[in-house]
């Protein structure tokens, strides 16, 4: 599955917030399994406009890895809130770059620590207290 024909979604907050951790200007064509490059290549909407099925920083995440059939179920958080006990991993994180910008129903498939994987996104979970909350579906 190429993930460049599915889009990207970011809400305003979450691109200033990781394009100001990332030079996202300066990619190469082989780069393309990374943030920045999924950063790059992402419509970004207005905070009020942001889909609600659409992962974000912030989200709650059940997916499916699509070989094993196993599931898993996390929040993507920055950096500083990372805790794997509290099942928070970061954005930064493969699999947090890997989902960021995706939607229910979407299959991603992105290079992990012991090769490419793929997933299904089954279920997200966003905060209605925050700047990117809109109850519209994409």
């Amino acid at each position: 599955m190429n993930n460049d024909n599915t889009p990207v979604v970011l809400c305003e907050e979450d691109y200033k917030k990781l394009s100001g951790f990332l030079n996202v200007h300066s990619l190469h064509p082989a780069d393309k399994m990374t943030l920045a490059y999924e950063i790059n290549r992402a419509i970004v909407v207005r905070n009020e406009a942001f889909p609600i099925n659409t992962i974000r920083i912030n989200s709650w995440v059940r997916i499916e890895e699509l070989e094993s059939k196993k599931e898993r179920e996390f929040f993507i958080v920055m950096p500083e809130d990372m805790n794997i006990r509290d099942k928070k991993i970061s954005i930064f994180s493969p699999m947090g770059a890997a989902l960021i910008g995706f939607r229910i129903g979407d299959e991603v498939s992105w290079k992990m620590p012991n090769g490419i994987k793929r997933f299904k996104i089954l279920e997200v979970k966003n905060n209605k207290d925050s700047a990117c909350f809109a109850p519209k579906t994409f």
